[in-house]
């Protein structure tokens, strides 16, 4: 994900974990996944969509990041953070230059962009390039429900290079999920996507009991929302995080 501004301060409460780099994943040149295993016995708890908060140690200061879970809660440790470099972002980074075997203290999870239950109804993701983190436990906890609706995955990047997880996307096809790619420039991808909205899920019928999860970097998120609430989808039935 992008390197966002820091979030409000968390309860005090919260326990501080740290987590051994257990495993590093390019996904390509400028986008990196890191799998911390919770030391000691610790383990996390989360739904899916939620986020920690990391500590990055800099050279004079302490920064704190969230980064958002793109593993899931069903599934054994290590937890997968997701990101890539941003021009002069000293933070990221930061996590760029670990190594396999250090450790990263963090906090969390919070959020409340989630899926605490497996959908009802058919429901619609769509993200951008890193922004499909959240988006991904999401998914695999739709298909793991015993009855499932119909779900489909929009998901736009600059490039082929910059569509992630998609032996994990190639599976879920295989499970009944519909994948619709958008390949676009970046200062298009948002046109793209509310151009396929527009014609797929509010000018094709009056069905108004879809429910979507968007996620994505910018104001371009909020123009999708406001373009499904407006159509006449419930405020409830469109979930959105901003990063």
């Amino acid at each position: 994900m992008v390197e966002p501004a820091p979030p409000a301060v968390p309860p005090t409460s919260r326990p501080v974990y740290r987590g051994r780099i257990e495993r590093i994943h390019d996904h390509n040149a400028d986008t990196r996944s890191l799998f911390l295993r919770p030391v000691g016995e610790a383990r996390l708890n989360f739904l899916p969509g939620q986020f920690i908060s990391v500590s990055l140690v800099l050279e004079n200061e302490t920064r704190v990041r969230p980064y958002t879970i793109a593993s899931s809660p069903e599934g054994p440790a290590p937890i997968e953070i997701c990101f890539n470099r941003v021009p002069g972002g000293r933070g990221v980074g930061y996590l760029f230059e670990r190594k396999i075997g250090e450790e990263l203290e963090f906090t969390g999870p919070f959020g409340a962009f989630t899926m605490d239950r497996p959908p009802g109804s058919e429901c619609i993701f769509v993200a951008e390039g890193t922004a499909i983190a959240p988006i991904r436990p999401m998914i695999r906890r739709g298909l793991a429900a015993s009855t499932r609706p119909k779900l489909t995955l929009l998901y736009a990047a600059p490039d082929k290079a910059h569509l992630l997880y998609l032996d994990d996307i190639e599976q879920w096809r295989f499970s009944g999920v519909e994948f619709e790619p958008v390949i676009a420039r970046t200062a298009e991808l948002y046109d793209q996507l509310a151009a396929r909205i527009q014609v797929r899920w509010i000018d094709a019928d009056s069905d108004r009991s879809r429910h979507f999860y968007v996620c994505g970097v910018g104001k371009g998120v909020l123009r999708l929302r406001d373009l499904l609430r407006s159509a006449g989808y419930e405020r409830r039935a469109v979930r959105y995080e901003q990063w």
